[in-house]
């Protein structure tokens, strides 16, 4: 009877075993890929953040950020591999931004990938009155990719990189010369404190993050188990709309949920594409790619927007106070070279044709009222004056009625 049990038991305990030796290949493999010695799956601090991740409500948290994201995900993987960095990296955005496009930190840095302004601008991120194109998914994503591979470059180990990329180069390089080695366990030593505590355990927390994202069995125990099958076709694509645009008229084309077409394009600031461009870069899903190639056409302006016939005592500051929008916008889409402008004159106002006097969002964005000055603005919005000028490139003090405000930032 007892061979009998055994005889039945071994093949569950062979399989468990292969299940193990395969899990524990593939976390030694995901290490390697970071240039991180097998020992460091022992790091305590590091299993702490692992186990408590894998909490039933964290991992929920893991998983459903994980799902929500997954529309972009491959284009992210692709998009890191095309410059040769590890798609481990993937985990840096999670630890960054929970894949939020829309993430925003005290410091100023914005994204998947939290780009500071300057560091955005060094590689080419517009940032400008229409986009901010640091929470651009595959922009951003170049970006943050081309700045891991010069980190790589500089310091020759993705771990390094990593570390780097969040207390920057010139930090970590002080810190390898004071620790005379830049061997992963050296640097984070809790006592000699070579590198921020910060940095100790983001490098920790990309990796335990990662070791929950590719370990399979738990996936296959968890609810999330249909994440394993997901692949390419839930991806995006990149299509070029005309100069612009309305997100709106995109989304009515392909028969697509408005707000599905934003989540995708969070670097618009406005719900249409900017005026300055021939054509611009939006991305839909990949199953509606057919749809948009059948469907979209260019359409005239005036089809697609209201328009405003100037009458007397009109100027562009009352004219975008009237219907929400920055004076500067209307100039851009008008092409007006000044503020001059001559009866009966026809303004296109980007905002939807069956709106009359409706506004568009202006959460973010305030619009100057006669009386109004910085100071005024800066308590009603709880933001600082030094915020705002920055934020709006304001030298002075001098704000003009009509004018639009970020206050988000």
């Amino acid at each position: 009877m007892y061979r009998y049990f055994l005889t039945l038991l071994f093949p569950l305990f062979l399989f468990a075993n292969l299940s193990y030796e395969s899990n524990f290949n593939k976390e030694l493999a995901l290490l390697d890929s970071f240039d991180i010695e097998p020992s460091f799956l022992y790091d305590p601090i590091m299993n702490q953040m692992r186990t408590k991740n894998s909490s039933i409500k964290k991992s929920k948290h893991f998983f459903r950020t994980m799902d929500n994201a997954y529309i972009f995900i491959p284009a992210i993987k692709n998009t890191l591999t095309k410059y040769n960095v590890p798609q481990e990296f993937l985990y840096l955005a999670m630890a960054e931004s929970n894949f939020k496009t829309r993430a925003y930190s005290p410091k100023r840095a914005a994204g998947l990938w939290q780009f500071m302004p300057r560091t955005g601008r060094v590689y080419n991120l517009k940032i400008d009155e229409y986009v901010d194109e640091r929470r651009d998914l595959i922009k951003s994503t170049e970006a943050a990719a081309k700045y891991l591979s010069s980190l790589h470059k500089r310091f020759g180990k993705w771990y390094l990189a990593a570390i780097a990329y969040n207390c920057g180069g010139g930090r970590l390089n002080h810190a390898i010369k004071k620790a005379g080695s830049d061997k992963l366990s050296v640097l984070l030593d809790s006592d000699k404190k070579y590198i921020p505590k910060e940095s100790r355990n983001y490098i920790r927390k990309i990796v335990a993050l990662a070791l929950i994202g590719t370990d399979e069995q738990y996936l296959l125990s968890s609810e999330y188990e249909h994440l394993l099958n997901r692949a390419n076709a839930y991806s995006i694509s990149t299509v070029q709309i005309s100069s612009g645009e309305s997100l709106k008229r995109v989304a009515k084309l392909i028969e697509m949920p408005l707000g599905d077409l934003k989540n995708l394009n969070r670097h618009l600031k406005y719900d249409f594409v900017p005026p300055y461009a021939k054509s611009y870069d939006v991305y839909i899903p990949y199953i509606k790619l057919a749809d948009f190639k059948r469907k979209y056409y260019k359409a005239p302006m005036q089809n697609i927007y209201k328009i405003h016939v100037v009458t007397s005592g009109d100027n562009l500051s009352y004219i975008g106070n009237k219907y929400g929008v920055s004076y500067k916008v209307i100039k851009d889409f008008n092409n007006l070279k000044n503020n001059n402008l001559r009866l009966k004159q026809k303004l296109i106002i980007p905002i939807a044709k069956s709106s009359h006097s409706k506004k568009l969002n202006t959460r973010n964005y305030y619009m100057v009222k006669r009386g109004d000055s910085l100071a005024s603005i800066s308590r009603a919005h709880k933001v600082s004056i030094r915020n705002l000028k920055s934020q709006n490139q304001i030298k002075g003090s001098l704000i003009k009625v009509g004018e639009r405000l970020k206050i988000y930032e």
